[in-house]
């Protein structure tokens, strides 16, 4: 988040089991719906949230938390986990390339946010989004 972001509730933090993830897709919604009017708006975020959660449960380690905040023009959404994304060389594409997801998720998170990103190190990654309300 960046310092003039107000966050919107607490962080949510989960681990890495189904149920977790159904609430923090809820939760971002709701709390979005504060700021956003657009009902398809609210439907891109929320899967969002959930492609960018799928990814830190398959992929990550450790507690996800997820993180929503706004400063009155955009929405931001971060989904972090305890670990590094796992580089497993079944996630490579069929050119060798690695791969951070297993499906559409980073390409529909490309396709329907304003901005995005993904920022690793050894003890986490975070991958965040934003969309213009």
């Amino acid at each position: 988040m960046t310092a003039e972001m107000e966050r919107l509730g607490e962080p949510i933090g989960f681990s890495r089991d189904g149920e977790g993830g159904r609430r923090a897709r809820r939760a971002v919604r709701e709390r979005a719906a504060k700021v956003v009017a657009d009902e398809e708006l609210l439907d891109d975020v929320e899967l969002m949230t959930a492609e960018a959660v799928a990814n830190a449960v398959l992929h990550g380690s450790g507690l996800v938390t997820v993180t929503i905040a706004t400063d009155g023009r955009v929405l931001r959404v971060e989904v972090a986990d305890d670990g590094p994304a796992h580089a497993d060389p079944a996630d490579a594409d069929p050119h060798g390339r690695r791969r951070l997801d297993h499906g559409r998720g980073l390409t529909v998170i490309d396709a329907l946010a304003g901005e995005w990103g993904l920022d690793q190190s050894p003890g986490r990654t975070r991958l965040w989004f934003t969309v213009t309300p």
